[in-house]
């Protein structure tokens, strides 16, 4: 069985993490709950972490599969360097920003599933792993006159010259006739 990838599921639960903190502060700062000003917060880190934990990162084997759009995305996380791609900082970071969210109900399932992100992304740094962006394969094609060595020697197979298409001025002269007979089972 193949070595888990911690990292990959670090990054599903933190994002999931962060639309539930969204949606937590939206309705707390809609619904006017006491103190209210935690749910904002909840909406700030919410769309942080959603921007953060967007885009995928490449997987060690396989293949990676990047979300709808994430290119943009991609740019702006690997801008930030060593603070976005090391799992340590990104499991400090989550860990930090799950605390504030604690305080008001809305939002309190989002910051448990923060801080459950975290751990996971503290797991995925003692393994060792690291966030690396997936970027735009460079293809590089051969040109077809380089690909071929020696062209083919013989011609393609052709049917002899009787069983070719017939002109349709006679229909019933342009129809095939096979030459193989074809009989029943005898």
């Amino acid at each position: 069985m193949g070595k888990i990838e911690w990292a990959m599921w670090a990054n599903e639960q933190a994002l999931a993490a962060g639309l539930i903190l969204l949606t937590g502060g939206i309705v707390g700062v809609a619904g006017q709950f006491r103190d209210w000003e935690f749910a904002a917060y909840g909406v700030a880190a919410g769309v942080f972490i959603c921007l953060l934990e967007y885009p995928r990162g490449k997987r060690n084997k396989g293949t990676s599969v990047e979300r709808t759009g994430q290119y943009c995305l991609t740019v702006c996380v690997k801008a930030f360097g060593p603070v976005t791609s090391n799992y340590y900082v990104r499991a400090a970071l989550h860990a930090a920003l799950c605390v504030p969210g604690a305080f008001i109900l809305p939002t309190v399932l989002g910051c448990v599933c923060l801080a459950i992100a975290s751990l996971i992304y503290l797991a995925a740094a003692v393994r060792g792993e690291h966030w690396q962006p997936i970027l735009p394969k460079t293809e590089t094609r051969e040109r077809v006159g380089e690909s071929i060595k020696e062209p083919p020697q013989n011609p393609p197979p052709r049917p002899p010259a009787e069983l070719r298409r017939k002109r349709p001025e006679d229909l019933e002269g342009a129809a095939y006739v096979n030459p193989i007979s074809v009989t029943a089972n005898e």
